[in-house]
């Protein structure tokens, strides 16, 4: 069995760490699932998805330039549909309209777009 960029295969979960499982396939070759790719959502403990021992189906992304196997479990769950997160309108301060009015003056003025005294001397 040829472990090509797309391919799907299964393999034995080998060994747990942090940033993600190592997997065996029959051929002898070990390929590592990254902790990104385990699931759509959040994986904070690998262990809390992947146990030593279980036999899983994994997708070849493909080899890092020394050869090894990147391998993905997320590539083949469906991907779940996005609630919508509830929009968060921050707070403004109570004279904010009255700073920004103050601001837009000044600025008026720097520019001449207000009643600047050097403009009328030309």
């Amino acid at each position: 069995m040829e472990l090509e960029p797309g391919s799907v295969a299964e393999g034995r979960v080998t060994r747990i760490t942090d940033f993600g499982a190592f997997v065996q396939f029959e051929t002898g070759e070990t390929g590592l699932v990254h902790i990104s790719q385990i699931a759509h959502s959040y994986v904070r403990n690998v262990a809390d998805f992947l146990q030593e021992g279980q036999t899983i189906e994994v997708k070849v992304l493909g080899r890092d330039e020394r050869g090894r196997l990147d391998l993905s479990v997320k590539e083949l769950l469906e991907e779940p549909e996005e609630q919508p997160r509830p929009r968060i309108i921050g707070r403004q301060s109570p004279d904010f309209e009255g700073k920004l009015r103050s601001f837009m003056r000044d600025a008026k003025e720097r520019t001449g777009g207000g009643n600047d005294k050097r403009r009328r001397r030309r």
